[in-house]
């Protein structure tokens, strides 16, 4: 009977240790989401994500609860002009870090469900590349943005 505890144990052991996933090596620091301006339905989350691991991780999604839409989007200098466009993934190297952040790469939540309030905690969800996710509480600042980074005018969005 103890042989056969012990080896369950074991298999428990091993099957968890299989499926521990890019999720385990990713790391998040300061997340937070910026509180948005009264009558629009838009904001982004922003963080630092950091990977212990030796292999380079993706993110290829986000999801919370309050808004209907999450996409993530980086802003990019097209002759000059600072556009806001969706992309497929956010890679994070191997032993490195990637800021998430106004006026780069960030959490797009479009067509907020309700307002937001400061202080309030959201959650967000990340889906990496292997499957795995990495769950990350995240909470309202009025943080003010600079002018480049305005989200007005995205209730509309669609890519």
């Amino acid at each position: 009977m103890l042989l056969r505890s012990a080896f369950v144990t074991l298999a428990m052991v091993a099957n968890a240790a299989a499926f521990a996933g890019a999720a385990d090596k990713l790391s998040v620091a300061d997340p937070y989401v910026r509180l948005n301006p009264p009558g629009t339905r838009v904001t982004a989350a922003y963080m630092v994500l950091k990977n212990a691991g030796d292999k380079d991780i993706k993110v290829t999604k986000a999801a919370n609860p309050v808004s209907k839409l999450t996409e993530l989007h980086n802003h990019v200098n097209e002759g000059g002009v600072m556009k806001m466009r969706q992309v497929p993934t956010i890679e994070v190297k191997a032993k490195s870090e990637t800021p998430l952040q106004p006026s780069g790469l960030h959490v797009m939540m479009i067509d907020l469900k309700e307002a937001l309030k400061e202080g309030q905690i959201v959650p967000i969800t990340l889906t990496l590349d292997d499957g795995s996710e990495k769950k990350v509480d995240a909470v309202v600042k009025n943080a003010a943005a600079p002018a480049k980074n305005d989200h007005a005018g995205h209730d509309m969005h669609k890519h």
